[in-house]
């Protein structure tokens, strides 16, 4: 698998995409609670984030993403059980707050981009990996567990 950029380093792509957007056409809607939206979906997508990377330590399996071959166990318990890909979802709920956020209807268009890119570029690719080393077990976690939610 030739994965070329890191998630983390794709995010902040994104984020800083959808900031320059609201810098070039402004903050055009808000709305009461707004700042709480933000916030508790910051808050969400942060917790996500966390228990998953614990997941991976607690079982002492690799968590570098450009390189899923490294992986030496399938999570298939915790968030594992409701999305194959709670990593990626604490971050495109953090993206998601960064829209409300930035208050801009134009990011709307960087957020599906976003989910769309972090699909076909990183999960595609890794999900090809993980069938290659976990083989069936791995194909039938897949079918019952959906990729995002």
């Amino acid at each position: 698998m030739k994965l070329k950029i890191p998630p983390a380093i794709q995010f902040l792509i994104f984020a800083v995409a959808m900031f320059i957007i609201t810098k070039l056409t402004g903050k055009n809607f808000s709305f009461a609670l707004q700042n709480v939206v933000v916030l508790l979906l910051f808050i969400l997508g942060t917790i996500i984030g966390l228990f998953s990377v614990l997941s991976f330590k607690k079982a002492h399996t690799s968590i570098d993403p450009m390189h899923p071959s490294k992986a030496t166990k399938l999570i298939i318990s915790g968030l594992y059980q409701y999305t194959r890909n709670p990593m990626y979802l604490g971050l495109v709920i953090i993206q998601t707050a960064l829209f409300f956020g930035f208050g801009n209807y134009y990011n709307i268009i960087i957020l599906f981009i976003y989910g769309w890119y972090l699909t076909n570029y990183q999960i595609k690719p890794e999900e090809e990996a993980l069938k290659e080393i976990f083989g069936d077990v791995y194909t039938q976690y897949c079918e019952k567990v959906r990729r995002w939610v």
